[in-house]
């Protein structure tokens, strides 16, 4: 099974937006083992409304909770103890794209945090990046603590405004692959969605895999 996670530098970067059309542009299935917030809608509903994907390929989150907030202290708040038994990716016949949950080091229990829990899963992550102020920081300590841990990054794919400065520095700082740039879309829909992502480099992310 191939299969490869999506995380961001931190919260609403846009994550969720690239790995709606990165699971639709690859005709994979996608996978968010923890959603911690589901007002107005999970992440799940966001991509399932913006793939193109049938609703079957959406699978199930391992755990789906109220507060928007850290796993550790969503789970805490409604009395849920994450069992990372339930967190093993799900067997499917086709990519699969996993979503993670706010920046690398967002705990996810009160003793494992988001990037500890990847390198467990052994698979390569994308890290999703703003192209403003800001991002030369967020994406380079991303990139290190991944790294620290063994975690393969694929790449970097930018979220944003075209920023050339921000965009030639990082991954060569970083020693990763500039994956592209996906635009601030005026109608952002799954038809709108698709087009802006066959200009990303698709084939590196497919070798990744």
């Amino acid at each position: 099974m191939s299969r490869i996670i999506v995380t961001g530098t931190d919260t609403g970067v846009g994550k969720t937006v690239f790995a709606a059309g990165l699971a639709g542009a690859l005709g994979g299935f996608y996978w968010k083992p923890v959603q911690s917030g589901i007002d107005p809608e999970g992440d799940s509903e966001t991509v399932r409304r913006l793939s193109g994907l049938a609703a079957s390929r959406i699978l199930p989150e391992a755990y789906r909770l109220q507060l928007p907030a850290s796993p550790h202290l969503s789970a805490r708040e409604e009395g849920v103890e994450i069992d990372l038994a339930r967190l093993m990716p799900p067997i499917q016949d086709g990519p699969l794209i996993i979503e993670g949950a706010g920046g690398v080091l967002v705990p996810l229990t009160e003793t494992l945090l988001i990037a500890d829990y990847f390198a467990r899963l052994a698979a390569p992550v994308i890290l999703c990046a703003r192209t403003g102020l800001g991002t030369i920081n967020h994406s380079l300590m991303s990139v290190e603590a991944l790294r620290a841990r063994g975690v393969p990054v694929a790449g970097i794919a930018f979220i944003g405004d075209p920023h050339p400065e921000n965009e030639r520095i990082v991954p060569k700082l970083a020693g990763v692959p500039h994956l592209g740039r996906l635009p601030m879309l005026d109608r952002l829909d799954a038809a709108s969605l698709a087009t802006a992502m066959a200009a990303m480099d698709l084939g590196t992310i497919r070798k990744a895999m």
